[in-house]
Parts: structure tokens; C-alpha cells; sequence
């Protein structure tokens, strides 16, 4: 084993990472985005529909002294968003900020086939009744604007719009339906899109994409998502965004942002269908080492593209953070920056 490390600036383009349950990917995705923060002055915004990185701020007693120690210098800037019923900083989106599109998804209003619908909600949104919820089992997520309910923080979209974090972490799992996370996803993509002629360079990270953009979106409100999504992938590089989409299920997520990735961070990935999609997408890596992911231990990867120009087989090293899932064995090997790596 020889100490090897991820070159941080190429996560200014579109990375891919993905391996089947059990493959140490949410671990391993948590030693990178931990080694950015340290290592880099980009903001990182999570997309976290599984509350996996809810503890970025909490640093293990157990970890590097001297890593830890650079760590807590940025970890007073790692903000969490999570449901008010959770009691921590609330996660909240005024029906005003939402996008007209957004708004009227949530109607299931289409703006051709529903044009005269879809005239009257434009009316009645241009009236700004303000504090009104547009559907009710929405009421605690589209608060009021009123002053009293504003909140600890502001609300989600003027939070992105702060300069006062360097990472975000968006806890999608602490909400109550698949309909809340939706609106929730599509807002945080939806507003950095809007954000994107600041030109400040965000890492974006969109955890279990095969639902936030998935190939064929079930709703209106994730096909809206899937959009911005795909915007970002095609689009947002000269903004200065990219973004790091990590699944289970890569064939799952539209090809439209899959085909926009420079980057792979493979995983344990037994899938012979999966593995020949990858191989069609992602032609700078050899065929004969995205073969070798059947045979993947836990934490351990293939890294190819601009974050490692020459191919390599990696295992990830320690955390230095908490986290949801178990702990990825080392071994005992060597570790420099991300990982150790296998000559």
C-alpha cells in the first residue's frame, strides 16, 4: 500500500461516485467531503435525503490529532438544516420564494394543458397573499412571512444566498414525505441556479440522486428538480458550480447529468448491466478496471478523471467526523489525504 491523494481541484468538475449497499460509499463520500473542507476554500452544499451527514460538525475522538485540529478550525461554518420537529436550526421555505414553476407543480398544474388554472394561480401569486400555504399538508414547510415566523437563520433559499458557511447540509430525511423532500431538493438546486451569475464556486452534493434527478422523474415537482439538475451539469461549470452525485443505482439517474461527469469514484459494484452503463459512460476508464468492482472490498474504489489523472485502486482512510453508518476497516494501512493506494 502506498499513501495517495485525490487532487482537490478536480472536484471543480462533475464527479460520479457510486457502489451498491455495503460498499463504505456513504463513509467514503464523508472522508472527502471532510478532506475539501480542510483542504480547500470551496463551499459544499449536501443534498442529504438519509440524515448521513448530520454530524459534520461533531469530530471523533478518536480521529488524527492534527487532522482534527485543522478540521475544527472550519467546523463553527458547517451548517445543518433539519426539520423544526427535530429542534434543531429549522429548514424552512416560504411559498413566496418558491418558484412559479414550483408553485404551480404543486398544483399539479401544467401551464398548457391548464392555461386557464394556471392564469389564475399567476394572478392570485402576483397578489402575494402572504403566509398562506398552498396546499395544507405542506403548512409547517411554506411558513409564513410574517416576522414571528421567520425563525433562527432565515429561511432555506436566503440562507444559500449567505456568505457566512462553507458547508450546508440540507437533511432531507428528517422530513415527514417524499413530497416535502421533493419541494425541498428542487429548491436548493432551483436557487443556486438562480445564484449562479455571483460566480462563487459551490460544490454541490446530490446524495441518492436516482431520486433527486432520476431518468424518468414521477412527479412534477422532481422533474423540475432533475431539470435545474440537468442545467447545472450542462450549464454550471462557468458559474462556477459542480456537482459530486452519488447512487446506488446508476442508471437510474438521468443521462443527461451521468454524461456530464469528468470524475468516477467507483465502489463494490456486483451489477454486470450497471458496470457495462458506467463503461459506455465513462470511456476514459479502462474496461478491465471497472471489472475488478465485483471484487471490491469495504471502503476500497476505483478513482479515475481530473481527480486522479491516472486510474487508480484506492481504500479510503479514517473519518474524522461522526457518522450514520459503520466504520470502514484500514486495515492498518497507510493513509495520505483520501486513501491508500494499491500499486
Amino acid at each position: 500500500m502506498l499513501p495517495a491523494r485525490l487532487d482537490a481541484g478536480g472536484f471543480n468538475r462533475h464527479t460520479f461516485l457510486c457502489g451498491q449497499s455495503g460498499s463504505g460509499k456513504t463513509y467514503s463520500l464523508g472522508v472527502m467531503l471532510e478532506r475539501l473542507l480542510i483542504e480547500t476554500q470551496l463551499r459544499i452544499v449536501i443534498i442529504d435525503p438519509n440524515s448521513d451527514y448530520v454530524r459534520l460538525p461533531a469530530v471523533r475522538a478518536d480521529s488524527d490529532p492534527v487532522l482534527a485540529e485543522r478540521y475544527r478550525a472550519v467546523v463553527d461554518r458547517v451548517a445543518i438544516r433539519r426539520a423544526a420537529s427535530t429542534g434543531a436550526q429549522p429548514l424552512r421555505i416560504r411559498a413566496s420564494e418558491l418558484g412559479s414553476a414550483c408553485r404551480a407543480a404543486l398544483l399539479e398544474l401544467d401551464p398548457v394543458a391548464d392555461r386557464e388554472e394556471y392564469a389564475v394561480l399567476s394572478e392570485l401569486l402576483e397578489r402575494d397573499e402572504r403566509g398562506r400555504p398552498l396546499i395544507a399538508d405542506i403548512g409547517e414547510l411554506l411558513t409564513s412571512e410574517l416576522p414571528g415566523a421567520r425563525g433562527a437563520g432565515g429561511s432555506l433559499p436566503q440562507i444559500l444566498a449567505e456568505r457566512d458557511w462553507r458547508c450546508l447540509v440540507v437533511d432531507l430525511g428528517s422530513l415527514d414525505t417524499p413530497e416535502e423532500q421533493a419541494i425541498v431538493a428542487e429548491s436548493v438546486l432551483g436557487t443556486l441556479w438562480r445564484l449562479r451569475r455571483e460566480r462563487e464556486p459551490v460544490l454541490i452534493v446530490i446524495d441518492e440522486a436516482h431520486n433527486v434527478c432520476p431518468q424518468r422523474p414521477d412527479n412534477p415537482v422532481t422533474a423540475l428538480a432533475t431539470r435545474h439538475a440537468v442545467q447545472i451539469a450542462a450549464e454550471g461549470r462557468k458559474f462556477g458550480l459542480s456537482l459530486l452525485v452519488s447512487t446506488q443505482r446508476p442508471q437510474k439517474v438521468h443521462k443527461n447529468v451521468l454524461s456530464q461527469c469528468d470524475n468516477l469514484v467507483l465502489m463494490r459494484m456486483n451489477s454486470a448491466a450497471d458496470l457495462a452503463h458506467l463503461a459506455t459512460n465513462f470511456s476514459f476508464v479502462p474496461e478491465g478496471l471497472l471489472r475488478h468492482a465485483g471484487r471490491f472490498g469495504l471502503g476500497e474504489a476505483l478513482v479515475a478523471g481530473r481527480i486522479s489523472p491516472d486510474p487508480a485502486l484506492v481504500r479510503f482512510g479514517a473519518r474524522i467526523t461522526e457518522e450514520g453508518g459503520a466504520d470502514v476497516a484500514t486495515g492498518g494501512a497507510q493513509h495520505a489525504g483520501d486513501g491508500s493506494h494499491e500499486g
